[in-house]
C-alpha cells in the first residue's frame, strides 16, 4: 500500500506536541526524583543527627561518671593514707612502750626515774627552768605547785606527774649541778636531761624533754609550761580530758608573730629567709609559755627527733615539726589569760566570774612580770582554790 503524503505543517504540529509532552513528562519524573531524594536526605540527616546526638550524651555521661569514680578514688585513696599514717603512728608508740627501760634517743634522764616499765600517767608536766631560777621555783613550790607527799599523791591518785626540767652545766659535775643535785634530793621534783643548758639551746631542749617525758610515762598528754607562769592544774586537766579521744591534737594559744630578721634583736631568725619575703609571719603555732600535745605527737618527737630541724625560737621549732602532720591545732585562749599588774587583770576577772584560766601570764614580760615578788598575788586573785585538783574525776 502506498501511504499518502504528510504535509510537512502537520510535521511541525507533531514535533512541537511531541516536545511538549516529552518536556511534561520529564519535568514530573524529575520532581519525584527530587521529592524522593531530598526525603531521603533529611530522614538520613535526621537520622545521623540522632546518632551523633546519642553518641555525645554517653560521652557526656560516661565523662560525669569517669570523673565521678576518679574523685571516689581520690577520696578511697586519702582515706587509706590517713588510716596508714595512723596505724604507722600506732605501730611506733607500741614499740616504745615495749622498750619501756630505754631511755630517750639523745641520752634521756640521768635520775632515779629509769625503771624497766614505763609509768601510766594522764599528764606529764615539764616546766623550764634554769640554773638561775631557784627562786622562781620557790614561788611555784609556795603556790600552785603541790610538793612533798601531796606531790607524790597527785602523781599516783590523779596521773598528773610534774617536774622541774633541767639540764647540765658545760662543766658537768660543776658547782651548778651539785646545787641542782641538792635541791632534787630536798623536793625530788626534777626531769634530768643528757643536754647542756643555755639560752639558744631551748629547741634542743623541748626535744629532749619530750623525748626523755615519752620514754619514762605512758600519759596521754605531754605539757610544757615555763617557771614564771600561773597554772591551775584541775582546769588544765579538765581542758586535756575534752580532747582525750583525739589521736593528735596540739594544744595552746596560738599565734602567728613576725619573723625578725635584723641581728640583735630579742628572738632575731637567722633563719629568716625560710620564710619568704622579709616581714612576713610565722606559720600558726602555740605561743612558747605552755602547750600540751598527745601521746602520739610525743612518740613522733621521739622516733625522729635526730632529724627535726630546730629553728632560733623553740615554739616555731615545735610548731614545724607538727605543721606537716595530719594534727588538729585547738586554739585555747584560757592558757594565756592576762596578769597585767596595773588593773584587774584578764584571769582575775575570769576567776570573779567563776571562770578560771588554765595559764595565766603578762604577755609584755612573756610571763608573769616580777613572777617571784607576784606569784603569790596572782594566785590568791587568779587560782582555782586549794582542792580543786583533788576534787576532777580524771
Amino acid at each position: 500500500m502506498r501511504a499518502k503524503a504528510v504535509s510537512g505543517k502537520a510535521i511541525v504540529v507533531l514535533c512541537v506536541a511531541t516536545f511538549l509532552a516529552g518536556s511534561l513528562f520529564s519535568s514530573r519524573v524529575w520532581n519525584l526524583h527530587s521529592d524522593n531524594t531530598t526525603t531521603d536526605g533529611r530522614v538520613k540527616l535526621r537520622g545521623v543527627n540522632s546518632d551523633c546526638d546519642h553518641k555525645r550524651k554517653l560521652v557526656e555521661t560516661n565523662t560525669r561518671d569517669i570523673m565521678g569514680e576518679v574523685k571516689k578514688t581520690h577520696l578511697a585513696i586519702q582515706s587509706l593514707e590517713k588510716t596508714i599514717s595512723t596505724l604507722e603512728m600506732e605501730l611506733a608508740v607500741e614499740r616504745m612502750n615495749r622498750a619501756g627501760s630505754k631511755t630517750a634517743t639523745e641520752g634521756g634522764s640521768n635520775n632515779n626515774n629509769n625503771n624497766h616499765s614505763l609509768h601510766k600517767a594522764f599528764v606529764v608536766i615539764g616546766i623550764n627552768t634554769a640554773f638561775s631560777s631557784r627562786r622562781r621555783r620557790d614561788s611555784l613550790r609556795e603556790t600552785w605547785m603541790p610538793k612533798g607527799e601531796e606531790l607524790k599523791k597527785l602523781e599516783k591518785e590523779k596521773g598528773i606527774v610534774l617536774r622541774f626540767v633541767i639540764g647540765h652545766s658545760a662543766t658537768q659535775g660543776g658547782v651548778l649541778d651539785r646545787g641542782i643535785d641538792e635541791e632534787d634530793a630536798e623536793y625530788k621534783d626534777f626531769l634530768r636531761l643528757n643536754h647542756v643548758e643555755g639560752y639558744h639551746e631551748l629547741s634542743t631542749k623541748t626535744r629532749i624533754y619530750f623525748s626523755t617525758a615519752f620514754s619514762l610515762w605512758d600519759a596521754e598528754f605531754y605539757v610544757k609550761v615555763d617557771d614564771d607562769v600561773h597554772l591551775n592544774l584541775g582546769m588544765l586537766a579538765t581542758t586535756l580530758s575534752r580532747h582525750k579521744s583525739k589521736p593528735r591534737v596540739y594544744i595552746g594559744c596560738m599565734k602567728s608573730g613576725p619573723v625578725l630578721s635584723r641581728q640583735g634583736v630579742k628572738y632575731h631568725e637567722p633563719e629568716y629567709w625560710k620564710f619568704g619575703e622579709e616581714g612576713n609571719k610565722y606559720f600558726r603555732h602555740a605561743t612558747g609559755q605552755i602547750y600540751a600535745i598527745s601521746k602520739d605527737l610525743a612518740a613522733y618527737i621521739s622516733i625522729n627527733s635526730g632529724i627535726l630541724h630546730r629553728y632560733a625560737n623553740e615554739d616555731v621549732s615545735l610548731g614545724a615539726w607538727l605543721i606537716g602532720l595530719e594534727v588538729e591545732h585547738v586554739d585555747e585562749r584560757s592558757m594565756c589569760c592576762s596578769t597585767s599588774p596595773d588593773e584587774m587583770s584578764g584571769c582575775e576577772w575570769k576567776a570573779k566570774a567563776g571562770n578560771v584560766c588554765v595559764a595565766s601570764f603578762d604577755w609584755s614580760c612573756s610571763g608573769i612580770c616580777k613572777s617571784v615578788e607576784r606569784m603569790k598575788q596572782v594566785h590568791r586573785s587568779c587560782g582555782e582554790g586549794e582542792g580543786a585538783v583533788w576534787s576532777i574525776d580524771m
